[in-house]
């Protein structure tokens, strides 16, 4: 479809009102102008706001989770799927409750729903939505499978429970009140229980069946002890609670005292620590409060188990949900309001540029393709080389889809491109590669011309590449080898700048909550609190990597970012040398951000890196090398 015809326009529109009122609307100049345009285009095509979006990293894992589960050594482990007929969370297995554990701790902790039936990780004590609860009665009830499998999960209930035929329970009439009749081996009960009444039913098994299909079910909907009615706005932002000294709740400290207790295995103090920040966070505050929502989603995770952990994070049925129009819009918006992406495309486009000054033919081999969004503005540049532009080859390596059909998303990405560079009349050859381990890829897999320039890219996916620590054979160490053997006439790198890598948790934790702390902070600048594409942001992209990061160890933690430091000792050892950085180009990228860009956006150069970040902590690093 032409860019230029009133209908494109017309859909462009919203979106880019949008960004209009984050910042000026002359920034869409022709550097990242065709970016806009291309993701627009994708928007426009047929059925893309019913395609679900793959994460293609996640479906890796998974893959992976359900082959160690069913292999004769592995242990079979529940995973989710929007079709699942199980629902019950038998995670708690391990961790099994005394006889005198209240009914409404069974409820709220040992009989939790797996996450497919919540948006991402549970909010805390389990909410019975009317909505949910219908699903789960289909589910569970749809045939005599499930129903052996509830019966199954009872018995295993059962066994939690005072062996006498009497139980001291909190019924009131016909109402599932459940309170606490007496205190739990000495321990202090809540604030404010003293006001509350104990009562003592004798009930028989009919009696006691009844009750937890009320607990489970709740059809009727009748409110529990601990469930807070229905809010009349759910988007109402909770204001900052306050202890009994007058006292702001400092989040970050609760959540770092909360990680230390969890990294000593103290599981009671951890809950509890938990329980104060779930009483304090929102998905929709501040960004304090929102950080802290989502860094207690992956604590709430990781104290149901590491291995479980990373199954709620990889069978989240926020992917299934999310579709690739959701995906490509949100991306949109994070494309524009901070300048990293940008300014990171343009810097690797405009490196590549020069190299390929007077080439007749370029290849460009990206790792991490996706859609391609990089490219387009490059295009456009070549377009307009003096002397005409040279033929274009693209080499497109990502993860592949799952199925019968592995590469069609890097497939439809070279059919995007060569029709854009049809439009601009450069000659161009796509080659899509899919491949999980990066490391296992050859140099004959590239198909490299003798008398091509080579260029290498990567933005911000080597961080998904194991270490030292799980691997003594790096990948990463052995991708950068790969690239020495390609011998590339330019290699743009641009990295995650993090240091939240440790093997140690509480390390990790803490820098990790540092780096996010400042992300969102970032993102409470420039986007309106109130954007559904904000909050997709921060739930799709950054509150899965904080989850991966908080809950997943291991093989499933694929988080793994490293600072420009460490990134430059593996590019010397690989036999990288950095080429210095354009000093036009460095001013052009200051000129940008004064003009266009909030405050304390950060731009600076240190050791031929070119570094952007928030309020003084450096987030992306960018810069070229090579052969030594």
């Amino acid at each position: 479809m032409d860019p230029n015809c009133d209908e494109f326009q017309q859909y462009e529109k919203p979106i880019e009102g949008y960004m209009a009122s984050v910042t000026d609307s002359s920034m869409e100049d022709t550097d990242f102008s065709e970016t806009i345009k291309f993701i627009t285009q994708i928007l426009m095509e047929e059925n893309v706001d019913q395609r679900p979006f793959y994460d293609p990293l996640s479906l890796q894992i998974t893959e992976k989770s359900f082959h160690d589960a069913l292999s004769p050594n592995g242990t079979t482990s529940t995973s989710c799927n929007s079709n699942s007929n199980s629902s019950i969370d038998d995670s708690h297995e391990s961790k099994p409750f005394s006889p005198d554990t209240p009914v409404s701790d069974l409820v709220n902790h040992g009989f939790q729903f797996n996450s497919c039936a919540s948006s991402s990780v549970s909010d805390g004590p389990i909410n019975f939505d009317s909505s949910i609860t219908n699903m789960l009665a289909e589910n569970i009830f749809s045939n005599a499978d499930s129903v052996s499998q509830f019966n199954r999960g009872f018995e295993e209930a059962n066994k939690f429970l005072p062996p006498q035929p009497q139980l001291l329970t909190g019924l009131e009439s016909s109402n599932f009140n459940m309170m606490k009749s007496r205190k739990n081996h000495g321990r202090e009960e809540e604030e404010g229980s003293s006001n509350k009444q104990s009562a003592i039913s004798v009930v028989d098994e009919d009696e006691l069946s009844e009750m937890f299909d009320k607990a489970l079910l709740n059809v009727d909907r009748e409110p529990l002890q601990n469930e807070q009615p229905p809010s009349s706005n759910e988007g109402k932002v909770r204001p900052k609670k306050r202890d009994s000294k007058n006292k702001t709740i400092d989040l970050r400290n609760l959540l770092l005292m909360c990680s230390q207790a969890m990294y000593a295995n103290d599981n009671r103090n951890a809950n509890d620590l938990l329980k104060q920040i779930r009483q304090h966070s929102s998905p929709f505050g501040d960004a304090s409060q929102r950080v802290a929502h989502y860094f207690a989603n992956g604590l709430e995770a990781r104290l149901v188990g590491d291995r479980a952990g990373a199954q709620t994070f990889y069978s989240s049925p926020s992917t299934k949900r999310i579709t690739a129009a959701e995906f490509l819009k949100a991306y949109q918006v994070h494309f524009t309001s901070p300048p990293f992406k940008k300014f990171a495309y343009l810097f690797g486009n405009e490196m590549i540029m020069k190299v390929a000054a007077k080439a007749e033919t370029l290849h460009i081999i990206d790792f991490g393709v996706l859609y391609g969004f990089q490219w387009p503005m490059l295009i456009k540049f070549l377009s307009n080389r003096e002397g005409g532009p040279p033929k274009l080859r693209i080499t497109g390596i990502e993860f592949p889809l799952p199925g019968f059909r592995p590469t069609e998303r890097i497939e439809e990405t070279g059919r995007r491109l060569a029709n854009y560079c049809k439009r601009f009349n450069v000659p161009f050859e796509y080659n899509a590669l899919a491949s999980r381990k990066w490391e296992t890829i050859r140099v004959e897999d590239l198909k490299i011309k003798s008398n091509e320039v080579v260029a290498v890219n990567c933005v911000g996916r080597f961080k998904n590449l194991l270490d030292e620590s799980i691997e003594v054979n790096s990948p990463r160490n052995v991708v950068l080898h790969l690239i020495r053997k390609i011998n590339p006439d330019i290699f743009a790198l641009s990295i995650i700048n993090g240091s939240y890598n440790s093997p140690f948790f509480a390390t990790r934790f803490r820098e990790a909550l540092f780096n996010f702390s400042a992300i969102y902070d970032m993102l409470d600048a420039v986007i309106p609190k109130g954007s559904e594409w904000r909050r997709m942001i921060e739930r799709e992209i950054m509150g899965r990597e904080v989850m991966n990061v908080v809950a997943c160890e291991g093989l499933e933690r694929v988080e793994r970012p490293e600072t420009y430091k460490q990134w430059q000792v593996r590019n010397t050892r690989a036999g990288f040398k950095q080429l210095p950085l354009d000093s036009q180009l460095m001013e052009k990228f200051r000129t940008k951000l004064k003009q266009w860009y909030h405050r304390d956006f950060v731009f600076d150069e240190d050791s031929k890196w070119m570094l952007q970040g928030w309020k003084g902590r450096i987030l992306y690093a960018s810069t070229c090398l090579v052969p030594a």
